[in-house]
């Protein structure tokens, strides 16, 4: 690792991109939310356990609870020290194409100042667990709990976890789909608890969504956005769109509708949908139910494959 840049922010910071859903002055009252964010431990289960689980691929979508995530389907990557990764998604044919999703656990002392081997790639960094710097082009950021960042393609940028404890983040990448007399996208840093939640209509502010960015800006090709459901509420209809989701569960309890089959899920399992897989929930326990959401948006399918 070499020497990091000398300024080091907290988001909010200059590169954060004030949107048309606002973030938080600094003399504004928050909101009383209390976020708890799962992140994978790792291990094996014992060897008087069941070979059975809840585990399941089919042909609209894939089904990954936390209880297999263990240690044996971790993988490196290079450039990478000290770090692994459950890879949770990646492009298929057939299947979701536009996307991949690490959990990246880094231990003391690691990190990457060369975390990317293909040219071209935006990035989003959610971190679940404990704090990390992270270097977009000229300026060094701490994220903690909450913190998100999105890097646009080919942006120079590092990470390095500089504590005595692990740091456990999401990394989502996407072959950036460039658009002639459409810029690019500006890096984004911020935290989840200094963005607004926009109640959806007709909800009575029991789903509402925390949108880091701009919906309305034609150069991303991507949103990464936090869904909330207190406790009844639902999402009450089948959506079925051309959008491919990777939706990693941070809160709560749910029962969602996977294509045809009723699907419960808990903090820590991720459901990984193609495009036009049907799809609706409820939140199923007593406390918010909450997911990390990514969707491809924003551009015209292609014709030519």
């Amino acid at each position: 690792m070499t020497d990091q840049p000398e300024t080091t922010r907290r988001g909010p910071a200059p590169l954060l991109r004030k949107n048309a859903f606002g973030t938080y002055a600094d003399d504004e009252p928050r909101p009383d939310f209390t976020r708890s964010y799962y992140a994978p431990k790792g291990g094996l289960p014992g060897q008087n356990e069941l070979l059975s689980g809840r585990a399941v691929f089919t042909e609209a979508y894939a089904f990954i609870p936390r209880g297999v995530m263990t240690d044996i389907v971790t993988s490196g990557l290079p450039f990478w020290d000290r770090t692994r990764a459950w890879i949770i998604a990646r492009p298929m044919s057939g299947f979701a194409e536009t996307f991949s999703q690490y959990i990246m656990e880094v231990e003391p002392g690691g990190g990457s100042i060369r975390p990317d081997t293909e040219t071209g790639v935006s990035s989003v960094l959610f971190t679940v667990e404990g704090e990390h710097l992270v270097t977009i082009g000229p300026e060094t950021f701490l994220l903690g709990p909450g913190g998100f960042a999105f890097i646009p393609p080919d942006m120079p940028w590092s990470q390095r976890n500089h504590t005595g404890q692990r740091v456990v983040f999401h990394w989502i990448r996407k072959a950036y789909e460039a658009v002639e007399d459409i810029g690019l996208p500006q890096p984004l840093v911020v935290n989840e608890a200094d963005v607004r939640n926009m109640a959806m209509p007709d909800t009575l502010g029991r789903w509402t969504t925390t949108r880091f960015f701009d919906h309305s800006d034609m150069r991303l090709d991507m949103h990464v956005t936090i869904v909330n459901l207190e406790p009844g509420a639902e999402i009450p209809f089948m959506e079925t769109h051309v959008m491919e989701h990777g939706l990693y569960v941070l809160e709560g309890r749910g029962v969602y509708k996977l294509n045809r089959d009723w699907v419960e899920v808990e903090a820590g399992d991720f459901m990984w949908l193609r495009a036009f897989c049907p799809q609706g929930c409820y939140a199923g326990g007593h406390g918010r139910f909450r997911y990390l959401l990514y969707k491809d948006v924003n551009r015209h399918p292609r014709l030519r494959l």
